[in-house]
Order: C-alpha cells, then structure tokens, then sequence
C-alpha cells in the first residue's frame, strides 16, 4: 500500500467559523464569517450539500475540524505559530478512488488508482489545509479531498472544496492551522 501518514493536529482552539452560500444566482460564491468580520470564498460549484458523495461537485456542510495541511515550498506563505505546514512536492497526491483502501488518504506517487496530484500546475494547492470531513471515518463514496485551499485565478468554483483568496489565506494561516472549525451551513 501507498499510503502515507497523516497525524492530524490537535483541535485546542473552540473558535468556530461559519461558511454559507452567498446571497445570489451563483451557487459557488460563498462567504467566510469569523466573528463579526465577513469574506468573500468560493465553493463547490454546485454550491453545499447535506448529503455530498463523491464527484458530485458540492461543498458539505457540517462542522470541519481543520487536521493540518500541505505547503508548496517553491511558493512559500508566511507562517507563525509552532506548527508547521507538511511540504508538497512531486509524490504526493490523495487518493480519491472510493473502492481503495486508501480513499480520501495522502498517497505516494506513482499510485496506481485514482487519485490527485498534490503538486499542481495551477496556485490552488500551494497552501492547502486538510479537513475532516469523511477522513477520520471514512466511508466509500462519501467525498474526498475536501480543503481549504487558494482561490482559481478566474475565481471560478471549486470540486467541494472552501477556497479563499490567497491574501486573505495569508492573514488568517495562523488562526487557521491552530484548529478553528469551520461549520458549513446549508
């Protein structure tokens, strides 16, 4: 198996984010509430669902823990606080291939099934933060590979995953990787 490791970090901070769908036709603009502050993020591009599967292009609501996350060195992002960023690079991807044993788990490349390639051509993964969302339970068929990641350059949506601007991910990297969850409401 080509599985590797991933040790989630410990959740020690009670701060909740919200994540909603924006007011609008666009199904994949969300918005960020932390505190009495509010973003702009994007979404799945069918917006967020209660009942999200695989590939079914949604962002699923729920209660996410953020378990840590992946940094693509070449690009680096300025981070503070004690815990480190895991680094991309060429072998890592996920597993996204719901009959595997590995599904919805990092995976050393070259990988037989189905899977992503962590390092992208494009920014979205340049800093990416893990949620827990069908990774501590998994069952088959439920999503994979839900993160915080960059926004698209298009600012278009994403596969299920909550992107945000990479200035703002920036400024809130800190409070972010210290295990804030983000509740998604439908």
């Amino acid at each position: 198996m080509h599985t590797i490791p991933f040790k989630p970090l410990v959740n020690n901070n009670k701060q909740v984010w919200t994540v909603r769908r924006a007011p609008g036709i666009l199904a994949h603009r969300g918005l960020l509430r932390i505190g009495s502050n509010v973003f702009a993020c994007n979404l799945g591009r069918n917006g967020i669902s209660v009942r999200k599967r695989e590939g079914d292009g949604a962002t699923p609501a729920g209660r996410l823990s953020v378990l840590g996350g992946y940094q693509n060195t070449a690009k680096p992002f300025f981070v503070t606080g004690s815990r480190k960023l895991r680094q991309i690079d060429e072998s890592l991807g996920w597993c996204d291939a719901p009959n595997h044993p590995s599904y919805n788990m990092p995976v050393q490349l070259p990988f037989g099934a189905s899977h992503e390639k962590m390092m992208r051509n494009d920014r979205l993964y340049d800093l990416c933060l893990v949620l827990d969302w069908n990774f501590s339970r998994r069952a088959r068929y439920r999503g994979s590979a839900i993160f915080v990641h960059l926004t698209r350059p298009d600012n278009g949506p994403t596969e299920g995953c909550i992107a945000l601007d990479p200035k703002l991910m920036q400024r809130l990297l800190s409070q972010l990787v210290k295990g804030v969850q983000i509740r998604v409401i439908a």
